[in-house]
């Protein structure tokens, strides 16, 4: 059984405490999830900053709707404190960043970099983000580069498959 947060001084009665409309989003910004999802972005258009790499993918008109947006650091960046600390650092500029620079329709994947992303100033990994953002939809190469249509998609099922 839920229970509501109870704020005493309220002087509306109700009793209940809601969330700040600050806070509360029309388009909330979708995760990637799928080791899927991360290939694709991977083979798509990359943008390296000083802060992290960037790699975006616009999805087919039949995919989902929305900006959606994965995370990832290899050990490389260090223990798993380093590598989730870095994570943290990069989810909070996507929250920060993508609502307004993202484009609907396009996944996005920020990769850590080792010994950069943790350390790097907030503000800096927030400017690389919305430079690397603007660059990356100012090419004239997105239809070529994300939505080969021609290209299969999944080569090794024809590798193997006899005529």
């Amino acid at each position: 059984m839920a229970v509501a947060a109870q704020r005493p001084d309220d002087p509306s009665g109700s009793g209940t405490v809601s969330a700040p409309a600050a806070t509360v989003s029309k388009d909330p910004i979708g995760v990637l999830s799928r080791r899927a999802d991360f290939l694709r972005a991977a083979r798509a258009r990359r943008q390296g900053t000083p802060g992290f790499h960037l790699q975006a993918r616009r999805r087919a008109p039949g995919e989902a709707d929305g900006i959606r947006v994965g995370f990832t650091c290899s050990k490389k960046v260090g223990n798993a404190v380093a590598r989730n600390r870095a994570k943290r650092r990069l989810r909070e500029i996507a929250r920060a960043i993508l609502p307004v620079a993202g484009h609907p329709g396009w996944d996005y994947v920020l990769i850590g970099r080792a010994q950069v992303t943790a350390d790097r100033p907030f503000e800096a990994l927030k400017a690389d983000l919305a430079e690397a953002l603007r660059r990356i939809h100012a090419s004239k190469d997105h239809a070529s580069k994300d939505l080969r249509q021609d290209a299969p998609q999944d080569r090794s099922k024809d590798l193997w498959q006899d005529p």
